[in-house]
């Protein structure tokens, strides 16, 4: 079939495409900035430039199209206004597909009971359903709670909350009941809801085999982790109190959390288990789900994990979380090629040093020796060779795709496990991005210590080091 997915940079929409062509589906994606999906190398997928919100982008994306996906929402634009930012896109694409004449959209929004006690968040969910429906075009609405997996807001508001804090003081929201459901099981819908007879154009409430509340969701977390914490009530929180404390212990923007928070308050579990029925699902348990998304980091699998909805190929620093990781990205433009690029990249570590504060990690490798660990003596195997496996001071290569990326994982003594990743990404002619990350996973409240205490410094050596190499890749381009 010929397929659209909206939303494709984001957390849902990322892991969707993918599918869909293994399916054997021609897919195009509408995105506002195509540099956002550069480095996906989705192999024959369509890419048009266009926005929800701007309809005379519209005709163009929906063109030939069988079915649409329509997985966005505009919170990131603010939390002031998103309900009619919502609206207006729901109905600019609904008239847009009519038009077009889609023969199917599909939707994922919120659970929740649609009484009046409902979130603005929740409530602005479902009426995008019913604007989508409004258009003629039959729609098949998919409404879930929380999605375990990377790049899920919620779930990542519970993970924080829960590594960070031992003892937590907890509001009483933490009492409503929810069902969470796993992002693999929430794929599995909307695939087969693209061709399973007789579901095009109903609401399905679908969520995990577990019914929990918010409190029994960070100790399960906690459990999984192999945390202990303690939850203590304090009936005072209020959900605005509660999302003040979010913004403090967690880096969900504002705009998210805020939204989310006073939704908490709302039961959003299955009443209509029609789509377990019809879809005739394996649901994964909560603590399985969580599980499995540690998983992809134990094995070292970061690259597919990241589900990453703001990959940002504008110069600049950006700290966020993914996967149970914390990950501090630099993007740098470089005047060469990703060819030049990546044979910088590949001579780093060994005789050739980290190209900026050399002293800093020779220092680092030292105190490492002193505390048992491996240190910098290893050196490298080959003075420009990297390959999967080999040893670079105190890193191992755990990836390296030429002209494209290198990953290492660090050996030495840590609070946690950490990795460094350099990916090269073509700019046109003789010109690329180097889009360098340095993830961490914390290893309780210890490793956040470790993590925050030596920041300023991390993030010093880091933007030294990419600046570098970039200087360093010019100057090789500029004598060929």
């Amino acid at each position: 079939m010929n397929i659209l997915v909206t939303g494709a940079t984001g957390y849902i929409g990322g892991r969707l495409v993918p599918r869909l062509l293994a399916e054997g589906h021609h897919v195009r994606c509408l995105v506002r900035d195509p540099a956002r999906i550069a480095g996906r190398h989705w192999t024959g997928v369509e890419v048009v430039q266009g926005d929800v919100l701007q309809p005379e982008t519209l005709p163009a994306a929906l063109e030939g199209i069988e079915a649409a996906y329509y997985l966005i929402h505009s919170m990131a634009e603010g939390k002031k206004g998103f309900e009619n930012r919502d609206r207006r896109a729901a109905q600019f694409f609904g008239a847009a597909a009519h038009n077009a004449d889609v023969g199917h959209i599909l939707y994922l929004g919120g659970l929740g009971s649609g009484d009046k006690h409902l979130s603005s968040h929740l409530a602005s969910r479902q009426e995008v359903g019913d604007v989508l429906r409004e258009s003629g075009v039959p729609v098949t609405e998919f409404r879930a709670a929380i999605v375990v997996g990377a790049g899920s807001i919620s779930f990542e508001m519970i993970r924080h909350l829960t590594e960070r804090l031992p003892v937590m003081t907890t509001p009483r929201w933490v009492s409503t009941p929810c069902q969470p459901i796993a992002i693999d099981n929430v794929l599995d819908y909307l695939l087969r809801g693209l061709t399973r007879t007789g579901a095009k154009g109903r609401i399905y409430e679908i969520g995990g085999p577990d019914v929990l509340t918010y409190a029994e969701m960070m100790l399960g977390y906690a459990r999984v982790r192999g945390l202990k914490r303690w939850l203590i009530p304090v009936p005072v929180l209020t959900p605005r109190l509660s999302a003040y404390w979010v913004d403090l212990i967690t880096p969900i923007p504002a705009a998210f959390s805020h939204p989310l928070i006073e939704g908490l308050r709302s039961e959003v579990i299955v009443h209509d288990h029609s789509a377990e029925d019809v879809f005739d699902l394996d649901l994964i348990p909560y603590e399985d789900a969580v599980r499995g998304a540690f998983q992809q980091t134990l094995a070292g699998d970061i690259e597919t994990a990241w589900s990453d909805a703001m990959v940002n190929l504008k110069p600049g620093t950006a700290l966020s979380s993914e996967e149970g990781l914390i990950a501090e990205r630099r993007t740098v433009n470089v005047a060469a090629s990703e060819e030049a690029l990546f044979h910088i990249v590949c001579d780093l570590g060994g005789q050739h040093g980290w190209l900026y504060a050399n002293w800093a990690w020779r220092l680092r490798g030292l105190v490492d020796r002193v505390i048992g660990g491996v240190g910098m003596r290893r050196g490298r195997r080959h003075p420009h060779e990297l390959r999967p496996g080999d040893a670079l001071d105190f890193w191992r290569v755990e990836a390296a795709e030429e002209n494209r990326l290198l990953r290492l994982r660090a050996e030495m003594k840590l609070p946690g496990r950490a990795w460094l990743q350099f990916a090269c990404v073509p700019k046109g002619d003789d010109a690329s991005v180097l889009v360098q990350t340095a993830y961490f996973e914390p290893r309780g409240l210890s490793g956040l210590v470790y993590w925050y205490g030596l920041y300023p410094l991390h993030k010093a050596i880091f933007s030294g080091m990419a600046r570098a190499i970039a200087r360093q890749a010019a100057e090789k381009h500029d004598k060929k």
